[in-house]
């Protein structure tokens, strides 16, 4: 099979288009998250399929109420149309959707085959698919509808199971007919040999959104509903629960199988026979975060979800003592393999010749059945009136701490019996009705009130550092309900004294204190204090420029601690000096996290990193990477000369100490090789030919004396002024790099319309150019420079730190 390719599977459930606001939003999400060829698959808006299922119950009762409610379902499309879409695409839905109600309306009870059934029940599917691409049309985004039964094969069966070598051809032949649009399939359906419409059951639309990306073979696929992915306990019964970034396969499919709503095991079967993808995100929420389903199999350490069902069924099989349990017992596990319906959890009490599974109440009738007709020499029982409570996670039954606070939790419970599932995944009690909502908020609070402890240590205490202290100060508790996570300032270093304190520095006392508390320290002396340090996890923030702290990042890897830098010494260093730290933080399993240093709080390496995680190719970057340098050249007309303008910024704060620091264009340059390396793109300091502003005769002066004699670099930048003018265009100060690794940073002539001309003073904007954004580049603008946005874009990489651990 080929590799995936960039294309993106995008899953909206009925929730997410409950409503026109909703399919509004949906729309938006599409044009922010989706490719021009993405795929996009549809459930039924709102309850619309159980609008169809309620009409289909009453049209073999009462004829009268059937019209009624038929009439209801008319109206409730009919407005969703009128709502989102105008001129002749309304009018075409609104004439289908009047043929369609008009066919179903002549059906009778006796016509309601079970394929009549099925082909009733995919028209709101269909409606959402025809209507969101009509919507995405009509907001300039090339779309399409498609109807999945014209590819999807699968016969009637319990659980529908879709035949992917009849399907993958004809899929393929669709996708090529709809090249350069936006495909909005039907989800929830296929069609058998004989043409019926067939429905993939429960969870039909999530399993046939999976099953689609893995023919398509998308690089992703992303399931949006009314929650942001997978929480450590249900977030409406748990306050405190926390939602996981990240949850490997194989838990995520023990929580589906243990029946949680969020996820279901026929969604997951796609995901773990391809190569695709899973994201879970929130429709109402998209930036409320997500969980990523990941297919590597790392060491697990113990429970991370705590899950509850309330209507849970028992079979039991009593099995006379003149038989052996053994045989009964593997002919029950070659059974319930081949219906495909293993129970939530299962007890075998040999003693008594007594075997117990647990069901929900949707499925244990059709256990049951298939055990009376399995012929299985045993008395079979069904009992009612139980509930469910589980511990998920890898490595939650070796891990004693929370096997013993399970079972501790449990003690004053009416427990049936506890099992572990064979795969050591998780931990599962039986029990009589209880009040299930508080007993996972203890066993929630039992195993995971150890929050994980994070140290803080700030290196450099000038504008950004204090700017940061206010800013965490003010965010701490956000971010420790957050993550679930206490965060603990214990560290503040100057260049030559720090004051580290374990037990903790008040945010707001930390400068005005600093200089009673802080101690001299030598060489080294400052990552050996904290090298014993009683946290879980220590990060060393560097809001510094200083190249000698930057030559101890290996150090402060090798002792043990994460490293979040505003500070773009390293990180534009020679190759073998940034691969040395690349290295030395690898090795110790630590991260070095460095977004604030290009473009301050801008998303920049952000982007470009996912970019080229998602399978693009970074062909070229541009812009204007210098706030001071923007600011300059967006006031210079030539009606006040350079060097004043130079003064006024150094004294309104928007320059470094000494300006020539950002006249030299040495920290652009840092920037490009940054961005470059974040590009996968190979680039050395050296090979970027950067053009100075600062002229020879004015690098070595005093601060004073460089003033004094500005109108040296005055005559030469009024010149190149005056050429510019003359040709309609402005200046201003660009850094760009090609693929090939050619690098300039310098002054160009633009015009005055250009995108990299027209900004506000002290905007950063960076151009990114790749083979999906060639054409039209991915442009990302903004302030680039400033306390506020760089403290801010500390704290964005302490918030992705926090999710990593």
């Amino acid at each position: 099979m080929s590799q995936p390719t960039a294309r993106q599977l995008h899953k909206f459930g009925g929730s997410s288009l409950a409503d026109p606001a909703c399919y509004r939003r949906v729309a938006e999400i599409i044009g922010e998250y989706a490719g021009p060829e993405d795929l996009i698959v549809v459930s039924a808006a709102g309850k619309t399929t159980n609008q169809l299922i309620a009409w289909v119950e009453l049209l073999r009762k009462d004829g009268r109420q059937a019209h009624e409610a038929l009439q209801e379902l008319r109206a409730f499309q009919q407005a969703l149309i009128s709502e989102l879409v105008t001129g002749p695409a309304a009018d075409e839905l609104q004439t289908q959707l009047h043929l369609e109600l008009s066919t179903l309306a002549k059906l009778s009870g006796p016509d309601l085959t079970e394929a009549a059934v099925a082909a009733v029940l995919g028209h709101g599917e269909l409606w959402s698919a025809r209507l969101l691409a009509a919507l995405l049309a009509q907001q300039a985004m090339p779309a399409t509808h498609l109807d999945s039964r014209t590819f999807l094969r699968a016969e009637r069966a319990a659980q529908p199971e879709v035949d992917r070598a009849l399907s993958w051809p004809l899929l393929t032949a669709e996708l090529a007919q709809h090249s350069r649009h936006r495909i909005v399939i039907t989800g929830f359906m296929a069609r058998n040999a004989a043409g019926e419409t067939v429905l993939l059951g429960r969870n039909g639309s999530d399993y046939s959104a999976t099953v689609i990306g893995a023919l398509a073979e998308v690089a992703r696929v992303t399931i949006w509903s009314d929650v942001a992915g997978v929480y450590s306990a249900d977030p409406r019964l748990v306050a405190d629960a926390c939602l996981l970034p990240l949850l490997r396969l194989d838990e995520a499919s023990e929580l589906a199988r243990l029946a949680a709503p969020v996820l279901h095991s026929r969604t997951l079967q796609p995901v773990a026979q391809s190569a695709i993808d899973l994201s879970l995100r929130c429709s109402h929420q998209p930036e409320a975060g997500s969980t990523r389903v990941e297919r590597v199999l790392a060491s697990g350490r113990g429970a991370k979800i705590i899950t509850s069902l309330d209507d849970v069924c028992l079979i039991e099989l009593d099995i006379a003592r003149s038989h052996d349990l053994a045989p009964i017992q593997a002919e029950l596990a070659r059974l319930l393999q081949r219906i495909q319906l293993p129970p939530l959890a299962q007890s075998v009490e040999a003693d008594k010749g007594r075997i117990r599974l647990a069901y929900t109440r949707e499925v244990v009738n059709g256990v049951l059945g298939s055990l009376q007709d399995s012929g299985i020499t045993a008395e079979l029982r069904l009992r009612e009136g139980f509930a469910m409570v589980a511990a998920v996670g890898a490595g939650v039954i070796g891990n004693p701490v929370h096997c013993y606070g399970f079972s501790h939790q449990l003690k004053n419970q009416p427990v049936e019996f506890i099992s572990e599932s064979e795969q050591g995944l998780s931990l599962v009690a039986v029990l009589r009705r209880v009040d299930t909502r508080a007993l996972i908020g203890q066993i929630h609070q039992s195993l995971f009130q150890a929050q994980k402890r994070i140290g803080l240590v700030l290196c450099g205490k000038g504008n950004i550092g204090s700017r940061w202290l206010e800013l965490f100060q003010e965010e701490q508790a956000n971010l420790e309900k957050r993550h679930g996570k206490s965060f603990t300032l214990i560290g503040v270093a100057g260049s030559d004294r720090h004051w580290i304190d374990f037990q903790g520095i008040d945010p707001a006392r930390a400068l005005t204190a600093f200089e009673d508390e802080a101690v001299a320290y030598g060489e080294g002396e400052l990552f050996q204090a904290l090298a014993n340090h009683p946290y879980d996890d220590v990060v060393v923030l560097d809001v510094t420029a200083s190249a000698s702290l930057a030559a101890k990042y290996p150090q402060i890897a090798e002792i043990g601690l994460h490293l979040i830098s505003a500070n773009k010494v390293a990180g534009s260093a020679s190759g073998s000096q940034y691969h040395a730290v690349q290295d030395a933080f690898a090795k110790s399993a630590r991260h070095w996290l460095y977004n604030a240093t290009v473009g301050a709080g801008l998303p920049v390496n952000h982007t470009v990193r996912d970019l080229l995680e998602s399978g693009d190719e970074i062909l070229a970057l541009s812009g204007i990477f210098s706030g001071t340098l923007s600011w300059l050249f967006q006031q210079y007309d030539g009606s006040v000369p350079f060097s004043q303008l130079i003064e006024l910024a150094w004294q309104q704060g928007l320059t470094e100490p000494d300006p020539r620091h950002d006249l030299d264009g040495s920290d652009v340059m840092r920037k490009l090789v940054i961005l470059a390396r974040e590009s996968g793109l190979k680039l050395e300091p050296e090979q970027v030919r950067v053009e100075s502003l600062v002229p020879e005769a004015l690098a070595s002066l005093s601060l004073d004396g460089f003033f004094e004699q500005g109108e040296v670099l005055d005559q030469r930048l009024a010149k190149r002024l005056a050429k510019a003018q003359k040709e309609g265009l402005v200046l201003r100060y660009v850094a760009r790099l090609d693929k090939q690794g050619r690098a300039v940073v310098g002054v160009e002539a633009l015009p005055p319309e250009h995108a990299l001309a027209n900004l506000l003073p002290c905007d950063n904007i960076f151009a990114i150019e790749s083979r999906w954004y060639r054409d039209n580049p991915l442009v990302i603008r903004g302030p680039g420079a400033g306390r506020d946005v760089t403290a801010g874009a500390l704290l964005s990489d302490i918030n992705r730190l926090a999710a990593l651990l």
